[in-house]
């Protein structure tokens, strides 16, 4: 009984993050009320606030629920395939295929992380769930991680700004400069890089 308990727990925070989703979508995270969400979700204020205490609840917990998906694709990826098969299969996916809603949304909370401590963490925490993978000892794997989530953030403002953008024209570009950051370097441009000699 109590596990049927829990996923109805589950299924009900789902539903609420959904119905905020579309809210922020359509208001933005400062338009939408905690009204327009209960509406939405068809609840009454006292029911949702037993699930979210606050609106800044509501969009770390919409934070944290893209983050645990990011994470569950890149710990599923089948490598397989090869490396950059999978990096080019994830950037097709998250630049070109999610809906404009999604992309709408990711830049809101973009935009929050820059007021909201606890949204920051979670959004930082997006390049901890890159795994190393098959990538060269001497690659910079942390500050190649960084770019490469400096140019998906672009990528998708680029969208949500600009109805003209073709993202999926961007990922040869893209695979072109992300095999060149994941590639092995000789010693002495690696020695040059880091002002050794």
């Amino acid at each position: 009984m109590r596990r049927a308990n829990t996923q109805l727990q589950s299924d009900r925070r789902d539903e609420i993050l959904a119905a905020a989703q579309r809210c922020f979508v359509r208001s933005g995270f400062h338009g939408a009320s905690m009204q327009d969400i209960c509406a939405e979700a068809d609840m009454s204020p006292g029911n949702l606030y037993r699930y979210f205490p606050s609106k800044e609840a509501l969009i770390a917990g919409i934070a944290e629920r893209d983050r645990a998906e990011v994470a569950q694709e890149f710990a599923s990826a089948d490598l397989s395939r090869g490396l950059f098969a999978v990096i080019e299969g994830m950037a097709q996916h998250h630049f070109a295929e999610k809906p404009d809603e999604q992309v709408a949304l990711c830049t809101e909370i973009s935009s929050e992380a820059r007021r909201n401590p606890e949204i920051a963490r979670i959004s930082a925490a997006f390049d901890a769930d890159v795994k190393r993978c098959d990538i060269p000892r001497d690659v910079d794997f942390d500050g190649v991680v960084t770019m490469l989530m400096i140019i998906a953030d672009g990528v998708w403002w680029r969208r949500a700004l600009d109805r003209e953008f073709k993202p999926a024209s961007m990922l040869p570009i893209f695979m072109d400069i992300t095999r060149h950051m994941l590639r092995s370097r000789p010693q002495e441009v690696a020695r040059s890089t880091d002002g050794s000699r």
